[in-house]
């Protein structure tokens, strides 16, 4: 089959396994995406509630394991995040379809707030090892933050890049060039994807354009790794 029924199929399994379990871990970005987009333009925001539902999304993604700096802080810690997340600045990249991100100042907006997620979570990250970081912030926390609160991107973990890779459809580095591959992939491919991703919602809204193509890629990855074939896709 070729990349588009792949990912089809990928992403139509991944959100039936989901739909499943009412319980299931992978729901917590359903929760998480609609109590955010819930709240754009509320009078009454609960930003300690958000920030709650932003830390146990990101621990269900595996952003609170090993060795990493927010196993050292509570959940308050993103409260800051959350306030920046909805200014309304940002109003037009909530739920953002791909064809959007064609137009420079969207481009702008999420470079934006990329360099301010950065640039918290870094001092964070800073105080929390106290000692001179070689490493600069994972680009993975930052997209996952940005797909559950905003679902403008798709989280770039392990897998998600193994399967763009493994199908050539965009580089592995976070990026503006890597995004623009992805919509030009969706929007040369929009009369086979959309007929899908319209099936798929939450709360009544409907999955974004980019958390189709990161359940898909997401799928693709897991299974290189599963059959372990994922040195392939390197």
């Amino acid at each position: 089959m070729d990349t588009v029924d792949l990912i089809i199929k990928s992403s139509t399994e991944f959100y039936n396994d989901l739909k499943v379990d009412e319980n299931g871990r992978y729901r917590s970005w359903e929760h998480c995406y609609s109590h955010f987009i819930k709240a754009r333009g509320s009078q009454e925001i609960d930003y300690d509630y958000l920030s709650l539902q932003l830390a146990f999304y990101l621990a269900s993604w595996g952003m609170y394991r090993g060795s990493s700096f927010l196993l050292q802080k509570d959940y308050k810690v993103h409260i800051p995040v959350v306030k920046e997340l909805l200014n309304e600045k940002y109003d037009v990249l909530a739920g953002i379809d791909c064809i959007g991100f064609k137009d420079d100042s969207n481009q702008k907006l999420l470079q934006d707030i990329n360099s301010f997620l950065e640039q918290y979570y870094d001092k964070i990250r800073h105080k929390v090892k106290e000692q001179e970081l070689k490493n600069q912030l994972s680009f993975t926390l930052i997209t996952k933050i940005l797909m559950g609160t905003l679902g403008c991107v798709p989280a770039y973990d392990r897998y998600f890049i193994a399967g763009i890779k493994n199908q050539k459809v965009a580089t592995g580095n976070y990026n503006i060039r890597s995004i623009m591959q992805l919509v030009n992939f969706y929007e040369k491919n929009v009369d086979r994807l959309e007929p899908v991703r319209e099936k798929m919602e939450v709360e009544g809204m409907p999955y974004p354009q980019m958390k189709m193509i990161d359940m898909g890629f997401w799928q693709v990855g897991f299974d290189l790794d599963t059959n372990q074939g994922i040195k392939n896709a390197h």
